[in-house]
């Protein structure tokens, strides 16, 4: 790892000049971003807040940066742990005793802990529109007692929105009042965030980006709706600038004060926040989760972070705490929206920190060695088929199709979802067995790896931090 290139060394003029040339490239509308390094604040902003009506991005508009928003009820919970309020090994009948769940054992031993690390093992990703009242919350975790429990409570790590959905409801119980209430007495009022929001009344008399698709055919259009359920608002429903992104990274870089010196959490328990609670090496979300944060290594530095996606927008959010290292990005156009923020970190990770990760190895796998993964694997919203074909030897192509069921609720929310998503290609890495990289594409780097049963064959297929499960169709081939 080379040493500091530092602040000094990084001129605002390179930053603008990285990001833009970078944005143009990948064609997104929008983007802030936001670094803070060697003790200072560094900003950049490029584009416009929407193709239909444009505004220029700048210093004061919103983005929605989704499930980052998931580390700020995981720190309201742990304020609440520090008051002696909650206990993150009870069990959430505790705080919630009417949980139901299809599963009454898991209904009855899952505990606090398990909402925040993703691994309770229902179906996560339902976003069922619940209403904009005070009980949104109330109906969402009502709606659970038909959630399928796809994996044993605690067995893996399947990321999971409705977890925080339920975290969040615990917080309203335990304090008396709606989520976000609370979330703006525990968080946002001590920090000083004043420029982050859940509502669109507050965010609608400001600036602010919307989502886009980018299609195939190179058009840019509006992603519609802008906003997610209420019901969904733990898991990240809010929207900030690119100023109260970069404090929310400085509190979690410091020792639990506020710039005015208010305690807000100890110094012990922001460091238990990153620390593994559960490992994943090989997933897309990192290596391990902490409490709530999702960790990795980059040149034998340990990186802390939570990226976040909406409807055509994409966040990202890293820290590197024993450099005192933060770097924001948020972008408002999918699918490139992700790629530009993994290519922004990674500039971002060099100039400013000399660390520069290595590249992973792909390898070509024999037919008779590929066999053992194709099929199709499923979650409650989409089918992976996962196939070979001769202009890919020695990889695997999937296919991920949107369920037919998960496409009409989409559609009466509002969304016009793209039921057949572009192929991409699968390249298992050198000496990793299972693990594969994405080598090529908008989705370029992302990891993950296929799962196996007890008895040697592969039942499943960690994807985008997500388990699909094989399809029963598919359960019949042996292990290779």
């Amino acid at each position: 790892m080379a040493a500091d290139v530092g602040v000094g060394a990084v001129t605002d003029e390179a930053l603008t000049e990285a990001l833009s040339s970078m944005a143009t490239e990948l064609e997104v509308p929008g983007v802030a971003v936001g670094v803070f390094a060697d003790g200072q604040e560094r900003y950049a902003f490029h584009g416009v807040t929407s193709v239909e009506n444009p505004l220029p991005v700048d210093e004061t508009t919103l983005f929605q940066f989704g499930s980052t928003g998931k580390t700020f009820t995981a720190t309201a919970m742990m304020r609440l742990v520090e008051a002696g309020d909650v206990d993150l090994d009870a069990p959430v009948r505790t705080y919630v005793p009417e949980l139901t769940l299809k599963d009454a054992d898991v209904a009855e031993r899952v505990r606090v802990r398990d909402l925040l690390n993703h691994t309770a093992g229902w179906t996560g990703d339902r976003l069922d529109e619940t209403g904009d009242g005070d009980d949104a919350l109330a109906k969402y975790v009502a709606l659970m007692a038909d959630f399928d429990q796809v994996t044993p409570l605690g067995a893996t790590v399947s990321y999971n929105n409705a977890s925080l959905s339920l975290a969040g409801r615990i917080i309203e119980k335990v304090t008396g009042k709606t989520f976000e209430e609370a979330i703006s007495e525990l968080l946002l009022k001590p920090l000083g965030l004043t420029h982050s929001f859940y509502f669109p009344d507050d965010i609608m008399t400001r600036r602010f980006v919307v989502g886009h698709h980018r299609h195939e055919d190179g058009r840019i259009t509006i992603a519609r709706p802008w906003a997610i359920p209420r019901g969904s608002n733990p898991a990240g429903g809010m929207s900030a600038t690119a100023e109260d992104q970069l404090r929310w990274a400085r509190f979690h870089l410091g020792d639990g004060t506020a710039s005015d010196g208010t305690r807000v959490l100890s110094a012990e328990t922001v460091a238990l926040m990153q620390r593994p609670t559960v490992q994943m090496p090989g997933s897309a979300l990192g290596d391990a989760v902490g409490i709530s944060w999702l960790l990795r290594s980059v040149a034998g530095t340990e990186i802390v972070g939570h990226g976040g996606t909406t409807n055509g927008q994409h966040s990202n959010f890293t820290m590197v705490p024993s450099r005192g290292f933060g770097f924001i990005s948020m972008t408002n156009c999918g699918p490139n929206g992700p790629e530009l923020n993994q290519k922004l970190l990674k500039w971002a990770l060099q100039h400013y920190l000399g660390m520069v990760e290595e590249e992973a190895t792909p390898i070509g796998l024999s037919d008779e060695l590929l066999a053992a993964y194709l099929g199709q694997y499923e979650t409650v919203a989409a089918v992976i088929t996962v196939t070979t074909e001769a202009t890919h030897p020695g990889r695997l192509v999937a296919r991920v199709a949107v369920k037919p069921e998960m496409a009409s609720v989409l559609r009466e929310a509002g969304q016009d979802p793209d039921e057949e998503q572009p192929p991409f290609v699968v390249a298992f890495l050198a000496g990793d067995g299972d693990r594969f990289i994405v080598p090529d594409g908008p989705a370029k780097g992302m990891k993950g790896y296929f799962a196996r049963g007890d008895d040697g064959l592969v039942n499943g297929v960690h994807l985008g931090g997500r388990l699909a499960t094989r399809s029963a169709a598919s359960a019949s081939v042996s292990a290779s």
